[in-house]
């Protein structure tokens, strides 16, 4: 089905739509689009279309858990990363091989600011070689690409 878009704003999350050479920019890199917050919320758009949106949520969940400062905060954000993105079944359980997903089980009864960063480094190695390459030739980049009415 053809996506219905304002010229003016993105089809997605109806924030103004991006400069066009902000756009052009992500075709550098996965990292470069990933700076972007609408960037961001285009990939994932476009992953949630491929049903394999679990991986941008999961690798920016990562990277905020990062940020965290306290063990008190860290050991309720692992155990939620880890219900959501890592156990078996898990509601969004990402696609990672059964030995890092044991590491990363047996982490938690004490988890750190990296026991996560394996998982991290698979997932974006997949979005990076795999659906970062579609997302360039999807209908939701090549939209965005196109000159709004302001300019």
């Amino acid at each position: 089905k053809k996506l219905r878009v304002s010229r003016l704003f993105c089809c997605f999350c109806r924030a103004p739509k991006p400069p066009i050479d902000e756009v052009v920019s992500w075709r550098q890199s996965l990292k470069k689009l990933q700076e972007s917050k609408t960037g961001q919320l285009a990939f994932r758009e476009f992953l949630r279309t491929e049903y394999s949106e679990e991986n941008i949520l999961f690798w920016l969940a990562c990277e905020e858990y990062k940020t965290i400062t306290t063990s008190n905060e860290i050991a309720i954000a692992a155990k939620r990363i880890y219900t959501e993105f890592v156990q078996v079944d898990a509601p969004r359980q990402i696609n990672i091989d059964c030995g890092t997903r044991q590491e990363i089980t047996n982490s938690m009864s004490q988890p750190t600011l990296s026991c996560f960063d394996k998982a991290q480094r698979l997932i974006y190695k997949l979005m990076k070689k795999d659906c970062y390459p579609r997302f360039l030739k999807s209908e939701i980049y090549q939209v965005l690409l196109e000159p709004s009415e302001a300019s």
